[in-house]
């Protein structure tokens, strides 16, 4: 469906050349003198790229129709991919460490999670603003360290490494922030 630049907003997914690009800053300038102009930055969901595209305010694009479904992560497969499942029919497919790799790091085996599709083809996941994990590594403390904000390294359950301060150690569940990797504190 055709969409004016004017209508286009934060967040909003076109297609343009056999890719889908998520609109991630929106600017409209008007000058003193002509037509607007619009700047919009765009990252490729199929890619990873980034990019921009200016335009004019009477241009016209396609936007995509994205369908978000509740899957449950499985398992890694070697290096060719994760595997999930859509809860709804159990159809299993494989997701590529280029597309999800960054973000698997927040997701443990046998979770529930959001899977973006397009046009039935599985292109990326949509993670919780933070998660829990359970810290099974953890450097020593150092005596005196303790009462400033000094932080260590920790490794969570799904092997990811987090800087977490120096109180924390192995067995404790901590609470991440999918957007950061930043600590927000540790779970009762």
């Amino acid at each position: 469906m055709g969409v004016r630049a004017t209508e286009l907003r934060k967040g909003t997914v076109l297609k343009k050349d056999n890719d889908l690009l998520l609109i991630t800053d929106y600017t409209h300038l008007t000058p003193g003198k002509g037509q607007a102009i619009i700047h919009i930055k765009t990252k490729s969901l199929l890619t990873g790229t980034t990019g921009a595209i200016r335009s004019g305010s009477g241009e016209s694009f396609e936007t995509a129709y994205l369908d978000r479904r509740k899957c449950q992560y499985l398992y890694r497969e070697g290096e060719s991919g994760f595997v999930f499942m859509d809860e709804e029919t159990y159809d299993q497919f494989n997701l590529s460490p280029d597309l999800v790799g960054e973000h698997m790091g927040y997701v443990k085996e046998s979770t529930s999670i959001d899977v973006t599709f397009h046009e039935g083809t599985a292109i990326g996941v949509d993670l919780p603003a933070s998660v829990e994990l359970e810290v099974t590594e953890a450097e020593a403390a150092v005596k005196g360290n303790t009462a400033t904000n000094v932080k260590k390294n920790a490794v969570v359950e799904t092997g990811m490494q987090v800087r977490v301060p120096m109180h924390i150690s192995a067995g404790d569940v901590i609470k991440i922030s999918t957007d950061s990797g930043d600590f927000q504190g540790r779970v009762n």
